[in-house]
């Protein structure tokens, strides 16, 4: 066993713990906020460490194009993913809205919802 090896073995299960980090809290967390959160967050991490560990494996031209592209969707789509089921559950009432600090959102809608009471 190399080093290249233990490396591999190594970033396989730290991807492995983000993955279990993940479902334990999508099923603990309290609303779809925080586990919005918890599937995200992970996910991207617990990727971006095994491919990584693929590209260790297998360092040829072909992987590594197909991993850049690879991240390069996954970092452009999670985000608006999670943004946009998040604000879809805000706005139908599936959010707890005793655990937001601050709702910056509510207070938009109220302002546009004024705005077109004006008009």
């Amino acid at each position: 066993m190399n080093a290249t090896e233990i490396v591999v073995g190594v970033l396989i299960l730290v991807s492995a713990f983000l993955s279990m980090a993940a479902g334990i809290g999508i099923v603990r967390f309290p609303d779809v906020l925080t586990r919005l959160h918890a599937a995200t967050k992970p996910q991207v991490l617990g990727l971006a460490a095994v491919v990584l560990a693929i590209l260790l494996q297998v360092p040829t031209w072909g992987v590594l194009t197909t991993i850049v592209l690879v991240m390069t969707f996954q970092l452009l789509t999670q985000p608006m993913t999670a943004h946009m089921l998040g604000r879809s559950a805000y706005r139908t009432d599936h959010v707890r809205r005793d655990l937001l600090i601050e709702d910056d959102l509510g207070r938009d809608i109220e302002e546009h919802d004024q705005e077109d009471a004006h008009r």
